[in-house]
C-alpha cells in the first residue's frame, strides 16, 4: 500500500496531540495517512491498554485515516534496538510514505525522544537494500521517506516551520477527546495527571493560537525538521 503520510507515536494519543490538526488538514486535501503507535500505553496512570485501544480506534475514525497499527513495544522502556528498528522498517516498507511524522526530539516523557530517534534511524535503514524484510510471506521492497518531521509535545520547542490548521482545530480537539480516560473529565474518579487537567486541554488551543499569532494565521501546529527544506518557489506561503 502506498500512502502519503505515516505518523508514528510512542503512545496512543501522541499523534493526535502533536499533529492531529495537520493530519486532519492533509486528509481533507485528499492525502492518505496511517498512524502507527509503538506501545499500547499500558503504563498510563488512567485507563487501561484495552481502553486506550478502543479510544485510538475512535480517534482514527474521527480523523479519517486509512489504517492504524500498534507494534506492542514496551511502554516506558523503548530502546533503539535492532528488534524495534526492524519492526518500524517493516511498517515504512509496507506503507511507503513520502513523509514521516514522529515524536518530539526532546520531551518530558523519556519515551518521546527515544521514539523520535528510533523512527529516524529506522527511516534510514528502510532504504538499505542489504537489509531484507518479509511481510505476509513476501519480500518487501526498500523504501526511504523523503522527509521526517517531528511534532512538538509537552516542552516548548521552537518550531522550524508551522502548518496552518485554522479550519481543522476542532477536528484535532475532537480526536484528542476520544481518549476519554486520559484527558480532563470533572466526573472521573481516577487520579489527576498532568494531561488530565482543564489547563492542559485548554493549552491545546492557546498553543495553536500562539503559533498562529506568530505566523499570521488563526491556529497552527509546529514541527522541527532533520534537514534543510528546499522550496521550488514562493507559492504556498500564507501572506
Amino acid at each position: 500500500m502506498k500512502i502519503d503520510i505515516l505518523a508514528f507515536g510512542a503512545h496512543p494519543d501522541d499523534v493526535e496531540l502533536g499533529c492531529g490538526g495537520t493530519i486532519a488538514k492533509l486528509i481533507s486535501e485528499g492525502k492518505t495517512c496511517v498512524i502507527v503507535d509503538l506501545t499500547k500505553g499500558e503504563l498510563g496512570t488512567r485507563g487501561t491498554d484495552e481502553t486506550r485501544k478502543e479510544e485510538a480506534a475512535a480517534s482514527a475514525k474521527i480523523l479519517g485515516i486509512v489504517a492504524r497499527e500498534n507494534l506492542g513495544m514496551k511502554d516506558g522502556f523503548l530502546l533503539n534496538s535492532e528488534e524495534y528498528q526492524m519492526r518500524i522498517v517493516e511498517m515504512i516498507r509496507k506503507y511507503r510514505p513520502e513523509i514521516v511524522l514522529a515524536n518530539a526530539i526532546d520531551d518530558r516523557h523519556p519515551d518521546h525522544a527515544k521514539a523520535a530517534k528510533l523512527v529516524s534511524d529506522a527511516c534510514f535503514l528502510a532504504g538499505l537494500r542489504k537489509i531484507e524484510t518479509i511481510s505476509e510471506g513476501e519480500m518487501q521492497d526498500v523504501w526511504r521517506p523523503k522527509h521526517i518531521f517531528h511534532y512538538i509535545q509537552w516542552r516548548d520547542i521552537k518550531p522550524e516551520f508551522v502548518i496552518d490548521i485554522s479550519e481543522h482545530l476542532e477536528k484535532k480537539l475532537e480526536a484528542c477527546m476520544a481518549y476519554k480516560t486520559q484527558f480532563y473529565d470533572p466526573s472521573s474518579t481516577e487520579p489527576v495527571t498532568p494531561i488530565a487537567t482543564k489547563d492542559f486541554f485548554e493549552s491545546l488551543t492557546y498553543r495553536a493560537q500562539d503559533l498562529g499569532r506568530l505566523s499570521g494565521v488563526a491556529f497552527a501546529e509546529g514541527f522541527t525538521t532533520e534537514r534543510l527544506i528546499a522550496l521550488k518557489n514562493f507559492e504556498g506561503f500564507v501572506l
